[in-house]
């Protein structure tokens, strides 16, 4: 089968679509550079909504063949996609750096991520059907209760993780015999998207099993979203544009499976070792520039450790290696993503300093890399906090004691994540039990996603659930069939 570079010889300027390599249908490209360097190094297709109509007919009309195979026939498939990303870990790990800024760590830890999308799909057995004999109404009936895959499955992913968190919808949704139509983030086409579409292609999917479409979301994302062909939408992204897709789904009956922003708190009590929680918290802020839903979003430390936790934060914080991770693997921190990210970040820092906070470190931007960044003296409502920077920004906010601890976690719209740094077990799970976010993680910092755990949040930061038996149940429908043996009276008729 022929590649996009080696049937065009250019790159990666086609869309996958019915099995095909195909230009979009508005001729039109867009460039893909990299944040560190600035520099042009591929262009994409700019598909138009016809496209979109294309890639969804394709995989509606494959979806009942490829349902029709046996589990393990389409296991193979999956299989074959999960080697192919295998084979491929090094070049993936070298794009994720050049199309995203990925530092080394966690453009590993991304593809190996990814691999376990695959292979949890592979081990995840759905839901076996079920014979019931007893009835309420009527004798000699028998219910019998099915799962079907829901038929066709969108998915529009972020830039901040794009390997996985397309490949942790597009894995099971293909295991499960769904057929399913890709549209990656504009800054990461290829490693959310055309990348996938290559492996697939590799690894033999029948034709419209697999559909990528590259584009900007003004122009496609409202039909990807509104279109009446799919069952199931997969959006991770903002918690603003994920309202708009979820009610552009909703008017065509489209399930949304949306994990959306998040605003974790980091609660630090007086009896942790302020080192170690230093260091988690570290982590937890900076790991890919905080370009993190998950990322700790606001320091909550008790006052009676609260000097010496900021003082190690930003030793923490100026010891990063900062650089182009395309260039120099050993690098810890590379660049956001574009100049809006960034001008975004500028704004919190001065608008925090504004309200009363101190900048202690970081705070200024060189072009796209903008300085690991600790402010104290932050109060819940300030612009840093009250936020999502979705950056390098380590806002900390002392407490006094538990209960306003709690308050101060909960004081905010959103519920994906969140962590407690205790050395009292007990003490922290009471804390974690009280905090309102999907996930909550007891001395650790919040950056986890695990193949047998449910990923997903609270209030404003989504719908559903990621993972295992979970992401099985959005991507199965329900069926009751039941069956009357013997004759029965109808007194109605």
């Amino acid at each position: 089968m022929a590649t996009p570079e080696q049937e065009t010889g250019t790159g990666w300027d086609r869309l996958y679509v019915d099995g095909e390599w195909r230009e979009a249908s508005s001729g039109k490209t867009i460039p893909v550079e990299n944040p560190s360097t600035r520099e042009e190094f591929a262009e994409v297709p700019a598909a138009t909504e016809a496209d979109v109509d294309a890639a969804y007919e394709a995989a509606e009309a494959a979806q009942p063949e490829w349902a029709a195979k046996s589990r393990e026939e389409r296991l193979e498939y999956v299989q074959a996609a999960m080697d192919g990303l295998q084979a491929r870990y090094e070049e993936v790990v070298g794009l994720l750096a050049q199309e995203g800024g990925s530092a080394s760590g966690k453009a590993s830890g991304e593809v190996a991520i990814s691999v376990s999308d695959f292979r949890t799909a592979i081990e995840q057995e759905p839901p076996a059907d079920e014979e019931r004999d007893s009835a309420f109404f009527g004798e000699s009936k028998t219910h019998h209760i099915v799962q079907e895959p829901v038929g066709v499955v969108g998915i529009i992913s972020p830039w901040n993780y794009p390997l996985h968190l397309s490949t942790r919808a597009l894995a099971p949704a293909l295991a499960l015999g769904n057929t399913v139509v890709l549209k990656p983030a504009t800054d990461t086409p290829i490693t959310g998207g055309l990348l996938l579409a290559e492996i697939a292609d590799e690894a033999g999917f029948p034709d419209g099993v697999v559909n990528v479409v590259t584009g900007r979301g003004s122009d496609i994302g409202d039909r990807m979203a509104s279109h009446p062909i799919p069952r199931v939408l997969s959006f991770t992204g903002s918690t603003s544009v994920g309202k708009s897709v979820a009610s552009a789904a909703g008017s065509t009956v489209t399930l949304p499976a949306l994990e959306l922003g998040g605003n974790a708190p980091n609660v630090v009590t007086e009896d942790v070792d302020v080192e170690q929680a230093a260091k988690i918290g570290a982590v937890g802020s900076f790991t890919h520039q905080g370009q993190v839903c998950i990322s700790i979003n606001r320091h909550l430390v008790h006052e009676d450790v609260y000097d010496e936790y900021v003082d190690l934060l930003v030793e923490h914080a100026e010891s990063l290696a900062v650089g182009d991770p395309s260039a120099d693997p050993s690098v810890d921190f590379g660049p956001v993503v574009n100049e809006t990210q960034r001008d975004d970040l500028v704004e919190f820092v001065e608008q925090s300093v504004d309200q009363g906070a101190s900048l202690e470190t970081g705070g200024e931007a060189d072009d796209l890399f903008f300085d690991p960044t600790v402010l104290s003296g932050m109060t819940n409502d300030m612009a840093a906090a009250c936020d999502e920077h979705f950056g390098p920004i380590a806002p900390v906010i002392p407490f006094a004691d538990d209960d306003e601890a709690i308050e101060l976690a909960n004081d905010t719209e959103y519920g994906l994540s969140a962590a407690v740094q205790c050395d009292d077990v007990e003490r922290a799970r009471s804390l974690a039990d009280q905090i309102d976010a999907g996930m909550v993680h007891v001395n650790d910092h919040p950056i986890q996603d695990e193949p047998n755990a449910p990923f997903g949040g609270m209030k404003q930061s989504g719908l559903g659930r990621y993972n295992g038996e979970w992401i099985v149940e959005e991507l199965l429908e329900t069926k009751w069939i039941s069956v009357q043996h013997e004759e029965r009276e109808y007194d109605l008729l």
